[in-house]
């Protein structure tokens, strides 16, 4: 890092100030330029202390009240606990982390008399810190969120969750061919479901065949859902709120003729780079599902969710979302699964999918329209494959995978998806 780390510590609590005060996303903040006038190494860097921070935050918590009669300002705080993580999880050089977060913190006009309680705080944290971080437990979900997950899924099963989106996070691909032999060139290794995992990818687009679009992104249990459609050339495929684009390359590599439609132009522009990088074709349109029409042999719609399963990548979203909005996204996964499935032909298949943790946006959905509709049945021949645990397999036909499942090899995003035919 430049500048002895100060400008990726300066931008990383910022990312905090942003997360915690006022519940915005990090992706959201990425994309629109929070990081843009870092260095390529100073960028990645800030991310990631911003994630370890979020996934140490309680633990963090618990160290500095010890040494804090009371909370000083978020930003200090934010500091503060930026320090700590870097000090006792991350291996940082403690004085150099002391001496950068006095050095931010006196620089800041309205925080800079808080120079010597920094200081203070974080070489008791030196002294004492990293011994008793280990002896924490691990990190629980905000109450708003694990009542709901324990009511789901009991307190073991959440339990092992939190474990899963405490631990570091392997970095999933997609091949478009010849998985084992890109595992091995890539130093990864091909999990039963196909996807190619790496466990310290580094920089991204430097790996070999990210130029010439011979792999893309996309968490393994991301992949499933396409997969589970058994698609083949010539097909049409519709892939709704298709944005970043993993599943609509996914459908073109089989070389179906996909249309992808997603409602957000700006989105859309990465789904076409995706495209153009990987060589592979589709038909991008920006759209409303439920102004689309059309008739298709296969959909994919992986709707608008809470987002709750994918936290062990994106552990922001518990302190920026309260749950609020969670209701109307419900009721709009129901309207847009009533209209996917009018779109499909006679004998078509439609797989719904969600990357949540909530039966609500999952299981409930696809009990509720085979109540609503005698068109619709569950296409269980679908999860008939080697690589699915019985166990996963939910009464009414579908896929429920959790967090902790592949605990092994490195976990996956929860997620929930089941295949739909139509008549």
């Amino acid at each position: 890092m430049s500048d002895q780390g100060l400008p990726a510590r300066k931008a990383a609590i910022h990312l905090l100030d942003e997360i915690l005060e006022d519940g915005r996303l990090m992706p959201e903040m990425i994309q629109g330029g929070a990081l843009d006038h870092l260095e390529p190494a100073d960028r990645a860097r800030a991310q990631r202390l911003a994630t370890e921070t979020l996934r140490g935050l309680e633990r963090a918590d618990r160290l500095l009240q010890k040494h804090l009669s009371k909370y000083p300002p978020l930003t200090v705080r934010n500091a503060l606990r930026l320090g700590t993580v870097e000090i006792c999880a991350m291996g940082e050089a403690p004085h150099g982390v002391v001496n950068s977060m006095v050095e931010l913190v006196g620089r800041t006009k309205h925080i800079h008399h808080l120079r010597g309680l920094t200081n203070a705080v974080l070489r008791k944290i030196v002294a004492a810190g990293p011994e008793a971080w280990n002896e924490l437990r691990v990190p629980r979900l905000p109450k708003w969120l694990r009542g709901p997950m324990v009511d789901a899924w009991g307190a073991e099963n959440v339990g092992s969750m939190e474990a899963a989106h405490f631990a570091s996070v392997p970095l999933d691909i997609t091949v478009k061919s010849d998985a084992a032999a890109w595992a091995k060139k890539l130093g990864g290794e091909v999990l039963p479901s196909g996807s190619v995992r790496l466990k310290d990818a580094g920089r991204v687009s430097g790996l070999d065949g990210f130029d010439e679009g011979a792999w893309w992104v996309q968490d393994a249990a991301a992949a499933m859902p396409v997969q589970l459609l058994d698609l083949t050339e010539g097909e049409t495929v519709l892939d709704l709120c298709a944005a970043p684009g993993g599943k609509t390359m996914q459908a073109a590599a089989i070389r179906a003729r996909v249309t992808a439609v997603d409602i957000s132009k700006h989105r859309l522009v990465r789904v076409r780079e995706n495209l153009a990088r990987s060589g592979l074709h589709a038909v991008v349109k920006k759209g409303d599902v439920m102004r689309t029409e059309g008739e298709y042999d296969a959909i994919i719609l992986d709707a608008p969710c809470s987002a709750t399963g994918t936290i062990r990548r994106h552990p922001d979203l518990p302190h920026a979302k309260d749950g609020s909005e969670f209701g109307d996204l419900i009721e709009l996964q129901t309207q847009m699964l009533d209209h996917a499935i009018d779109l499909l032909k006679p004998g078509g298949r439609l797989v719904y999918c969600t990357c949540s943790l909530l039966p609500d946006e999952g299981e409930c959905q696809v009990e509720e329209i085979l109540e609503r509709r005698e068109d619709v049945s569950v296409d269980r021949s679908a999860l008939e494959r080697d690589w699915i645990d019985a166990e996963w397999i939910t009464e009414e036909g579908g896929l429920r995978l959790l967090p902790h499942f592949w605990a092994d090899k490195g976990g996956m995003d929860g997620f929930y998806m089941a295949v739909l035919r139509k008549g």
